[in-house]
């Protein structure tokens, strides 16, 4: 396996209220990624996750397709830096959804 690179997707789309979150970190926990992923107020899905190169691929294929009842419109990466102080992957509540 490569050097861990890190990567923000924002992804559009019917991608709120359709299980979007839980599917992306089950399927990143499963690959051994580390990072989030949070709903954002304008109706996309923010993730970030780091590792192996061959992984993080795998991540955005399954994102493209989502799960059962999403409808990714479309979704647009940016490299970024590792960032050696991410562990494990999370979901994060944003500030509307109090929890």
């Amino acid at each position: 396996m490569g050097q861990a690179k890190r990567i923000n997707l924002i992804v559009e789309g019917l991608v709120q209220g359709v299980g979007f979150r839980v599917f992306i970190a089950r399927k990143a926990k499963e690959l051994n990624l580390c990072g989030w992923v949070k709903n954002l107020p304008d109706g996309t899905v923010e993730i970030e996750a780091q590792g192996p190169e061959e992984m993080l691929d795998e991540l955005l294929r399954l994102a493209k397709q989502g799960p059962l009842h999403a409808g990714v419109a479309s979704i647009r990466k940016e490299e970024k830096a590792p960032d050696t102080g991410l562990k494990g992957f999370t979901i994060t509540m944003d500030e509307k959804e109090g929890v």
